[in-house]
This record gives structure tokens, C-alpha cells and sequence, in this order.
């Protein structure tokens, strides 16, 4: 090689790109033949700065980039000025990024900008609709164009790219490090707090529900606390946990709908340690959440994604989870006949992930190697 080291950057900027790049990061550190730097853009600040804990993950400069309530033409120009001018002055070899946050668009855009080769991981997701998620689905469209390195979790994401005319040069199949990071999780047992083990001790079933995506702030929103409202009065050996995210498009229709209802129970954000005992112990997961379609088939979970569609229909196409959007009725209708009909539930609680082995990250270490050596 050429140079004695090869500089590699990862950049991050919320809850979900860290426990998706720790392995990342711990693999790449141990490596002796590149020096890596983690750079933090601080998307989402509080989240952010718990999982970099959790995972003992050492930011080695931080952009602060979050403002309340900030919209994206400004999170975005704030972005590509920021990360723009930071690899103009420090020239690495390589950045990374993972999925499909503004912070991973915004990265590839300045990667392109400033002519420094880019890898996305978690590449060739798609859901077909530029407006479903938003602004996600055009998110990782730029990424995954932009990058000369596309780490793709599935053979399906894979074929995506390739009809997208990306080189099948640009293009490897992995896996996902989620399951890299939920495996090295779920070894470590954690209680939950507010009541829940008691109520599990005593029969009860308990259903976990996330929900934070933009296209479903206002009427979607409120569609979907309702059906919680009335599922836990159906069902009176259920307990509900929602961890509400602190959006406050999200934060104030949850506690002013669901606020003081008996056996819900709305919590902070948890940890990814206590959030991964929380799948362990539920009975099924109410989501519209990505990372969690890949995490709780994992667990042998059956998840309800409450969007319309789904940039990761390998669940939908192995049974393991079911797209119920946003009406009441229908949510209602998905969770009862879980909760009632054991052989249905059966049917989805497979206990496996069509997303990987848990190796994931030392592919995309050895890709990087060998890519490196052949630039070189």
C-alpha cells in the first residue's frame, strides 16, 4: 500500500445509526492497517449521546448540528455546510454512513461535493414511493448513488440496486448489522422498571409499540393512540409499553391521549440494552419503526408495522409481520386476533431473521480491506 494507513470516517447522527455502526466501528478498530475517525453530527442529541454510551462508542468531533423543532431545508443546508467544509480541511480516504437519515444523504451529497469516496451501509432499501417514508425513501436513493461502496443487507436490497443501474462492482451483500448489535445484546439481561415485571409475573401479555416517523404526525397519529386506547379496554390481560419519542409532534398527542389510561404505560426512550429486554419480554410489536422489522423476527416476535408500505418486505414476504397502517379498525382487528387466535400468532412468531448472521460487520471490514488494496 501506498500509504501507511488508510483514514476512514464514520459519521453519526441518530439513535438508530449507532447501534447499527457499533459493530462497525469495534471491527474496524481493531484493525491495524487504518485509522478511524467517529464523528457525531448530533441529529437527534439526547438519543444520540445514550447509544454512544451504551455502546462505548468515543466521538472524536461533534457538529451539534440539533435545533428544536428544525426543519429539513435548514437541517439539511446546516449539514452540508458542516460536513462540506470538515472534509475539505481533513481529506479522508473513506467515509461512512449507515441508512437513511438527512445526516446520511447530507454526508453522501458532501462526500460527492468534495470528490471523497463514500460507503453506505444499509444500502438499496426501497419502498417505491419518495413520500413514503419521508423523507427516508429519497434519503437513501442519493446515498446509495452517490456511494462507490453499497454494503447491501439482502439479496433483495441488491437487485434493487442493480436495476437502479448501479455497477454490480459497487454492490455487496452482508446482512445487516442490526443483528450484529442485537445479538451482542440479548445476552445481557436487563429489568424493566414502572411496574412491567410485576404485571408479567402475574400472566400478563405486553405489547410494545414505537412510533416517531413524520408521515404519521397529526390525523395518523391520533388514529393509532385511539386503537391503543380502546385494545387495552378489550383486553384486559394486556399491558402496553410505549416509549414515546421526544418529537413533541409525537410526545404531546401520546400523553394527552393516552396519558393516566389504565395498564398504559408511557416511558422515556429506553436504553438499547433495557429496550432489547423489553422485545425479549413482549408478545407482539406495534411499530413504524424500521430497525425493529428487522429486529423482532429476530426474537420471535410478531411485528405489526403501522405505515403503509415497507421498505424491508422480506417480513412481509417470510410471514413474519404484517403492514396495518394507521386506521383504527384495522389496528384493532390485527392485535386482537393475535392476542386471541394462537395458531395465527404461531404462524408469525417464527423465531428467525431474514436480515443476517450476526457477521454482517466483518464483511463490510474485509470489502473495505480489499477495495483499499486495489485502490492502491
Amino acid at each position: 500500500m501506498s500509504k501507511s494507513k488508510v483514514s476512514i470516517f464514520i459519521l453519526l447522527g441518530t439513535r438508530p445509526e449507532v447501534i447499527k455502526m457499533a459493530p462497525v466501528i469495534h471491527a474496524l478498530k481493531k484493525e491495524p492497517w487504518l485509522d478511524l475517525k467517529v464523528i457525531s453530527t448530533a441529529q437527534h442529541r439526547e438519543l444520540l449521546d445514550q447509544m454512544l454510551k451504551i455502546f462505548d462508542v468515543e466521538v472524536d468531533e461533534d457538529f451539534n448540528i440539533m435545533k428544536q423543532n428544525q426543519a429539513l431545508p435548514e437541517l439539511t443546508a446546516n449539514l452540508v455546510l458542516r460536513v462540506s467544509s470538515f472534509l475539505k480541511e481533513r481529506r479522508p480516504d473513506l467515509v461512512l454512513a449507515q441508512g437513511d437519515t438527512t445526516t446520511v444523504m447530507a454526508t453522501a451529497l458532501s462526500c460527492y461535493y468534495e470528490k471523497v469516496s463514500f460507503g453506505h451501509v444499509e444500502a438499496g432499501l426501497r419502498s417505491e414511493d419518495l413520500y413514503n417514508p419521508f423523507p427516508e425513501e429519497f434519503n437513501r436513493i442519493v446515498a446509495d448513488r452517490l456511494a462507490e461502496l453499497n454494503f447491501a443487507p439482502t439479496e433483495k436490497a441488491k437487485t434493487n440496486l442493480l436495476k437502479e443501474g448501479i455497477p454490480e462492482e459497487r454492490v455487496f451483500v452482508t446482512g445487516n448489522t442490526v443483528i450484529d448489535a442485537l445479538l451482542t445484546a440479548i445476552k445481557k439481561e436487563v429489568p424493566l422498571t414502572n411496574g412491567i415485571e410485576s404485571f408479567l409475573n402475574r400472566g400478563y401479555k405486553m405489547l410494545l409499540v414505537t412510533l416517531h416517523r413524520r408521515e404519521s404526525f397529526g390525523e395518523p397519529l391520533r388514529e393509532v393512540l385511539s386503537a391503543l386506547k380502546e385494545i387495552v379496554v378489550r383486553h384486559r390481560d394486556l399491558i402496553i409499553l410505549y416509549p414515546v419519542h421526544p418529537n413533541p409532534n409525537v410526545r404531546e398527542e401520546a400523553y394527552r391521549i393516552l396519558k393516566d389510561t389504565e395498564r398504559v404505560i408511557l416511558t422515556d426512550p429506553l436504553d438499547y440494552l433495557t429496550f432489547v429486554s423489553a422485545m425479549k419480554k413482549s408478545y407482539l410489536i406495534l411499530t413504524d419503526s424500521g430497525g425493529l422489522q428487522e429486529e423482532a423476527p429476530a426474537l420471535g416476535k410478531p411485528v405489526l408495522v403501522a405505515r403503509d408500505k415497507t421498505e424491508r418486505p422480506e417480513i412481509i414476504e417470510h410471514g413474519l409481520g404484517k403492514l396495518v397502517g394507521r386506521g383504527k379498525e384495522k389496528i384493532i382487528d390485527e392485535v386482537s386476533k393475535l392476542l386471541e387466535d394462537k395458531d395465527y400468532y404461531k404462524s408469525m412468531a417464527k423465531g428467525y431473521s431474514p436480515y443476517g448472521d450476526g457477521k454482517a460487520s466483518e464483511r463490510i471490514v474485509d470489502i473495505i480491506k480489499k477495495w483499499w488494496m486495489r485502490k492502491t
